[in-house]
């Protein structure tokens, strides 16, 4: 018995070493098998991880005391179970009492195509890192997501705002089951794609995710008005690197909705490098020898009616016409030829009209990634992002 007790003891000293707030989260395999679930899923709703392992590569943020990967449960554009893929990084120190604030970082546009998941590659030029690491200094919990099939089974359902949605709510419910350190109190923030998807996620936080607090909702640059951008394609006739981001979008339109064909309407050239869409990311598909080389216009027939397309971008793509509670912050570079600033005046004007309140930022000669990268700007940012927490 007495040779027994060490062994006792020592089990004893490794219970009370374990930290309080690792939560069992089952360690996931290396290498992209990481991003494949296992047949049977975890008990539980959407939010519920499903493994985790330590995060490398180039997508790490180095303010953070850990970065993790994290495999998900949460909810497809067709509104059945799915999984997800993101980060999860936390700040050094000690949380405070109620835990870390956090932020639900929403990626930027790179690609429908596994291989280019953020988490795998990060985003280009790590643009969006100085930012995010910013804000693990002031002590905020920082979590992205991929999005839905971008990494993971299935494909991307591209600025289908309620997939998108789903994804940045449930990696916060996610996190907190991970690690009990990060709170309740959360802003949802994110530029281009990402601004449209945390615009949605302001909007189904209430219902979706009832337990979060949610402080606010930070849009940078946000896509808008889609269906409208989508009826200017017919005049647009000359090969341009905005097909690439078009076919994206074509892309989303026909993972939400198979019954319209998409794919039978498309131009002769546009159909033929129409897998490359699964295969390459952004900068390779606006490149000469892919979506680059077709003018918007010759994206469909000649002969198509593009009503149907148009109507189905209104509906499942378009944010102008949620209800977002809670403060919502705008900032828009002037000089931004991706998302225009007409069309983020468009929106705001929305969104006053609803009652959404709404600030709204502009700065002059600000282009796409300024919007991001512009010290005025995440300076502005980071000082609301303060007062919300």
């Amino acid at each position: 018995m007495s040779r027994l007790l060490p062994v006792a003891a020592a089990a004893l000293v490794l219970v009370a070493a374990a930290p309080a707030h690792a939560a069992t989260v089952e360690k996931g395999p290396a290498g992209d098998a990481f991003y494949t679930p296992p047949a049977s899923l975890p008990s539980g709703a959407h939010g519920t991880p499903v493994w985790q392992r330590k995060l490398s590569g180039p997508a790490v943020l180095k303010s953070a005391k850990a970065n993790t990967l994290l495999l998900y449960r949460s909810t497809s554009a067709d509104g059945k179970g799915t999984v997800v893929s993101g980060t999860v990084a936390v700040p050094k120190g000690k949380a405070s009492k109620g835990g870390w604030p956090v932020v639900s970082w929403a990626h930027g546009t790179i690609g429908a195509a596994d291989a280019c998941a953020p988490s795998k590659i990060a985003m280009p030029a790590a643009y969006d890192q100085k930012l995010l690491n910013r804000w693990l200094k002031a002590g905020y919990a920082v979590v992205r997501t991929d999005y839905e099939g971008l990494g993971t089974p299935g494909p991307h359902p591209y600025l289908i705002g309620t997939s998108a949605g789903h994804s940045v709510l449930d990696i916060v419910r996610a996190a907190r089951k991970l690690d009990d350190r990060i709170g309740k109190r959360v802003v949802f923030a994110g530029h281009s794609q990402g601004g449209h998807a945390v615009l949605f996620a302001g909007a189904l936080a209430r219902k979706w995710t009832p337990e979060l607090t949610v402080r606010g909702t930070l849009a940078f640059a946000p896509a808008s008005h889609l269906g409208e951008q989508g009826s200017l394609l017919r005049a647009l006739t000359a090969p341009s690197p905005l097909s690439g981001l078009a076919s994206m979008i074509v892309y989303g339109i026909d993972v939400a909705n198979p019954s319209l064909g998409v794919q039978n309407l498309l131009g002769d050239r546009a159909k033929a490098l129409y897998p490359q869409l699964e295969e390459r990311c952004l900068t390779a598909l606006g490149q000469p020898d892919s979506f680059g080389g077709v003018a918007p216009a010759d994206l469909f027939r000649a002969d198509v009616d593009v009503a149907p397309i148009v109507a189905a971008l209104n509906r499942d793509d378009d944010p102008e016409e949620l209800t977002i509670r809670g403060p919502v912050l705008i900032e828009q570079g002037l000089a931004d030829t991706t998302v225009l600033p007409n069309f983020t005046n468009n929106l705001v004007t929305d969104y006053e009209g609803r009652g959404v309140k709404v600030t709204y930022k502009t700065y002059p000669g600000v282009d796409h990634a300024g919007a991001v990268l512009n010290t005025k700007i995440a300076g502005d940012a980071s000082a609301w992002l303060k007062k919300r927490f």
